[in-house]
């Protein structure tokens, strides 16, 4: 498994685990978990954007792995 794939592997994983965050965030009645989880969506997106980044750096340095 290629860099490139193990990185999109881990970004779809990442958006999956967002999706639930805010699952449990729009069902939660507790206001301190409901902070927590907004605290946890914050930081994900955070890695999401990092990892976009990267992502798009390794596509233009081996254009081979672009769109695989």
């Amino acid at each position: 498994m290629t860099v490139s794939s193990q990185v999109k592997q881990t970004l779809a994983a990442l958006k999956g685990a967002q999706g639930i965050l805010r699952l449990y965030s729009a069902q939660s009645q507790d206001e301190k978990a409901i902070s927590v989880y907004q605290e946890a969506l914050f930081v994900t997106n955070d890695v999401i954007k990092n990892l976009e980044e990267r992502l798009k750096t390794i596509e233009f340095e081996e254009p081979q792995y672009k769109g695989n």
